[in-house]
């Protein structure tokens, strides 16, 4: 999927106004998701996504942190600057869309490593 499209599909999902509000979204929600991950999965996750928005996932730490869903819509607030119901609408926005531009076997991998809560945010109920 090339960045444009990626991008007009979190928009319409999300409902931003504009490209560069879901970019704004999509980054911010990926940066946090790259904290969550290990580098081996950050790395293979990124090969699958467009530029820029791979490189963002290469700001990952050694050590993933163990972040439950409630955290991790905190501190998609965080960088949003939105609240936490607005943060899983974000969340939502963007891993879904995640999950439509890498392969199913990504996603299960990526799922796996992630607890219990996260896979609905991927657009993936019948996971959790």
């Amino acid at each position: 999927m090339k960045l444009v499209e990626f991008l007009a599909q979190v928009r319409d999902r999300g409902e931003y106004r504009t490209q560069e509000e879901a970019e704004h979204i999509s980054t911010s929600v990926l940066r946090v998701l790259a904290t969550r991950i290990t580098p081996e999965e950050a790395d293979d996750l990124a090969a699958q996504l467009p530029a820029p928005l791979d490189d963002v996932l290469h700001t990952h730490p050694e050590r993933p942190e163990a972040l439950g869903r409630e955290e991790f819509l905190r501190r998609v607030a965080e960088q949003t600057g939105a609240r936490p119901r607005t943060a899983e609408w974000d969340a939502s926005a963007v891993l879904s869309t995640v999950a439509d531009a890498v392969s199913g076997g990504e996603v299960n991998h990526l799922l796996s490593q992630l607890p219990t809560g996260y896979a609905e945010l991927f657009g993936r109920p019948d996971l959790t």
